[in-house]
């Protein structure tokens, strides 16, 4: 049996073993944005500690940044105030930062990519849930607290226990349609919400390879509320196409030795897992969450399951996600009204989202009493959608376009919902609260059925308003 990927990056950037049983790992590229990281600064300073690798740290400002009117000072102090002490650290210690002056500001696992900083092969870590995104690449990339990024910026070590690793394995082919983001949301409506506690998820087989870089990102982004510390694909030729002529990829022959090695560490055809789950995609439909967690998940087709039906572990939770929600169980997904439209974050906010929305939208027209949003994940994102015209696609029908940033996503921002408003969004969460309301009620689904369900003014499948479209 040979090593999955997983091990064998594990062991490649393990220093020691710790007398706890946990290992020191060495961390290759550290990510950090303007919310996590300033008491981490302040840490290091307080013991008179320097950066060790500031060259191996990159910054960029996305979760507070406004994205109607970006100049400065900004109108929330707190935001400016988070701005400004990131502006601060990045320059005292050395560390590169792509502000909102430069041509690379964005959200932070957008933004890495995008730079070829992210590669096959590496540890990643950053201050965001979402790291996992990372993973697309062939990377183990998680993400971490406060404590542990003052550890990286000290030392670029952290000290972690080795999970197991589960292969998902995804047969057969996707429906057109259906999506990388209907593709996660099915496998965390299976296995749960905490199904991947103390698991790293490999994501393989025929529909997960047919992926661009773009959807794998998707699923990898979202491996974290399923529970999963890891969610990675292993590297081939679209990944390596993919990184190619990026800033921070080798160049010549340099890249081509990289492949090489790159392509070595994937997990190989008779590689050990600890546990393997199988999903058949042709069998996929557009997914919609109905409840307060990503789990809580069923095909647009689908009516919301009866509380007597679900497991005895999973009632009450669904009791209190239809009290939030104010649905009925038993009742169709289809047919419910929104008052929002959400698209972008760090899981759907790339070109390729924005184009399949874009093909949506064009030539119709947002429902009256709907607000629209397309929020593209990074200045580069927003430029290759302007020179395609996208911007005046989504301007036409009604959404209004706005600046890269993490935005409605989790509204540390001027964007959120206000009272009981439902928001049908391309993200990564609905809980309670996290759109900026305490009263707000969020549905997540696909970037292509979030415009759909703007145009329609209610949950409605995408596959019957594409019929109707010209590609």
């Amino acid at each position: 049996m040979s090593e999955n990927l997983f091990n064998r990056v594990w062991d490649l950037h393990t220093v020691t073993t710790l007398p706890t049983g946990q290992d020191q790992l060495f961390i290759g590229l550290h990510l950090i944005h303007e919310v996590t990281s300033p008491q981490a600064f302040q840490m290091i300073e307080e013991r008179g500690l320097e950066v060790l690798y500031p060259q191996r740290t990159i910054a960029t400002v996305d979760h507070i940044v406004p994205t109607d009117n970006q100049e400065r000072p900004f109108a929330d102090p707190l935001a400016e105030h988070m701005m400004q002490a990131l502006e601060q650290n990045t320059k005292r210690h050395g560390i590169e930062f792509f502000d909102l002056t430069t041509e690379h500001q964005g959200i932070v696992h957008v933004v890495g990519p995008e730079l070829g900083a992210t590669q096959p092969g590496m540890t990643i870590a950053c201050g965001d849930s979402h790291t996992s995104t990372h993973g697309a690449f062939g990377a183990i990339a998680f993400g971490i607290g406060t404590s542990q990024i003052r550890d990286v910026l000290a030392t670029q070590c952290l000290a972690m226990a080795r999970p197991r690793v589960r292969r998902i394995q995804v047969n057969g082919t996707l429906a057109p349609g259906v999506s990388a983001k209907d593709i996660i949301l099915r496998i965390i409506a299976d296995l749960g919400v905490k199904g991947g506690i103390g698991y790293a998820y490999e994501y393989g087989g025929g529909a997960i390879d047919a992926l661009s870089m773009e959807g794998r990102m998707t699923v990898c982004n979202m491996s974290i509320e399923g529970g999963a510390r890891v969610g990675y694909v292993n590297p081939d030729d679209t990944t390596f196409e993919y990184l190619r002529g990026r800033r921070y990829a080798p160049r010549g022959e340099a890249f081509d030795r990289a492949v090489g090695w790159w392509r070595s560490l994937a997990s190989g055809p008779d590689a050990e897992y600890d546990d393997v789950y199988e999903l058949d995609a042709s069998s996929l439909e557009p997914m919609v969450t109905w409840g307060i967690n990503p789990g809580q998940a069923i095909s647009v087709s689908e009516r919301m399951p009866r509380v007597e039906s679900l497991p005895p572990d999973a009632r009450e939770v669904a009791a209190s996600a239809y009290r939030h929600m104010g649905f009925d169980d038993g009742s169709p997904i289809a047919g419910t009204k929104i008052s929002v439209a959400f698209i972008g974050s760090c899981t759907n906010a790339r070109i390729s989202d924005l184009r399949e929305a874009a093909r949506i939208a064009e030539g119709k027209s947002v429902s009256p009493g709907v607000r629209a949003f397309v929020v593209p994940g990074s200045k580069q994102v927003a430029l290759q959608a302007q020179q395609e015209g996208l911007p005046d696609v989504f301007e036409r029908a009604g959404f209004q376009w706005r600046a890269a940033g993490c935005s409605m996503c989790l509204a540390m921002n001027a964007d959120k919902l206000e009272g009981r408003e439902i928001c049908a969004s391309s993200s990564n969460r609905n809980f309670i609260g996290r759109q900026g309301s305490p009263t707000g009620r969020t549905l997540l689904m696909s970037p292509a059925m979030v415009a759909a369900a703007a145009i329609a003014g209610e949950v409605t499948d995408v596959r019957r308003l594409a019929a109707t479209t010209v590609s």
